[in-house]
C-alpha cells in the first residue's frame, strides 16, 4: 500500500508532495525510481529542453534566398532553391496549402 510522502526537489531543494496516487501510477507506469524535482522545476526543465531543441536546430540549417513565384518577394528557405521547381514566401506557400 502507498503512502504520502514529502520529497526534496533537487533543483530548488524545496519540500514537494509525492501522493499515494502518484507513486501507484509510477509503479504502474514501471518507474522505479522517484521524481526528483518538485512540479515547477520539472516544468522549467522541459520548457528549456524544448526551446533548446528548436533553436539548435534553426541554428544550424543553412538557409538559401529566393523569391517567391506567386507574389515576386525576396525570401529564405530552408532548401537550395532549383530552377526548374517554384519557391513560395511563407504566405504564398500557406495560403497554397490552405486550398
Amino acid at each position: 500500500m502507498y503512502q504520502d510522502k514529502t520529497l526534496v526537489c533537487k533543483d530548488c531543494g524545496k519540500e514537494f508532495g509525492f501522493s499515494a496516487r502518484e507513486q501507484e501510477f509510477f509503479a504502474s507506469k514501471g518507474y522505479e525510481n522517484e521524481p526528483g524535482r518538485c512540479p515547477a522545476c520539472r516544468s522549467a526543465r522541459r520548457g528549456r529542453e524544448r526551446t533548446g531543441r528548436r533553436v539548435a536546430r534553426s541554428e544550424d540549417r543553412e538557409m538559401f534566398q529566393a523569391v517567391c513565384a506567386r507574389c515576386g518577394a525576396q525570401t529564405t528557405v530552408p532548401f537550395k532553391p532549383r530552377p526548374d521547381r517554384p519557391v513560395y514566401c511563407r504566405d504564398c506557400y500557406q495560403s497554397n496549402r490552405a486550398k
